[in-house]
């Protein structure tokens, strides 16, 4: 069976076994790959905790018919420690290596393997607030699967905007003319902050107050829950962390 090389971030892991794990990674060549991780869960692996959710590696793998075998992974950036110590990061993180596994099947895609590592480096280092990030991160992740929002001009017809209407269903804001009845209504800071996710403009979304950042998350959750079929499961964090008191 031939050798392959590659770098890798890890999205997920299952036990195998009495010792093993199936990785779940998100590679820069070779898309998603699932590979079996042999005595992983041994105190004496040679692998550490090198494989764990949120690390990046360079891994060697032995291609097989069914799971590929992992047989060297060396440390690129680990970022798990830090992103574990934040509860906020942990739950963003976690959406977005869900939201990952999600999108990237078999095709390479190198575009969403450097926006996912660059997300949890920011993660990382708390470069900006995690509830920030994680949305930016899901506009970003769903225009590059081809699902990109409009936040200004009408995501159905086109007319000029901005409009005062947003309906996930239909791309997001939408005229007057195309706005079904009862359709949410999408105020200007919200717009704003969604706009400024979208383009990166960190220093705009960092100005926003917490209620506009509550009503952007819940559309971006529900944008990212629409186009993926069906809803992410650490998204449910996210939510009982925003009715926390």
């Amino acid at each position: 069976m031939p050798l392959y090389r590659d770098e890798a971030v890890v999205l997920r892991t299952h036990k195998l076994g009495e010792a093993d794990r199936i990785i779940t990674m998100l590679s820069r060549r070779h898309g998603k790959i699932r590979a079996v991780a042999k005595g992983v869960r041994r105190t004496s692996s040679r692998f550490g905790s090198r494989l764990e959710p949120f690390m990046v590696v360079d891994v060697q793998l032995y291609e097989g018919r069914s799971l590929d075998t992992i047989t060297q992974a060396e440390s690129l950036a680990g970022y798990g420690a830090a992103i574990v110590a934040d509860y906020s990061a942990y739950t963003a993180a976690s959406v977005m290596v869900e939201t990952a596994d999600r999108l990237s099947e078999a095709e390479s895609s190198v575009q969403q393997y450097l926006l996912l590592v660059g997300a949890l480096r920011s993660l990382a280092r708390a470069e900006h607030p995690s509830d920030l990030a994680r949305d930016s991160y899901l506009l970003r992740a769903l225009s590059l699967a081809g699902w990109a929002p409009s936040f200004d001009d009408c995501a159905r017809c086109g007319a000029p905007g901005p409009h005062d209407h947003v309906v996930v269903q239909l791309g997001g804001a939408v005229c007057p003319d195309c706005a079904p009845p009862g359709s949410p209504v999408l105020d200007a800071g919200t717009r704003e902050l969604l706009v400024a996710l979208l383009r990166g403009d960190w220093d705009r979304a960092e100005a926003s107050d917490d209620r506009v950042r509550s009503r952007a998350g819940g559309i971006v959750s529900a944008y990212t829950n629409w186009h993926l079929d069906r809803g992410l499961r650490s998204m449910s964090h996210v939510e009982s962390e925003r009715t926390t008191p």
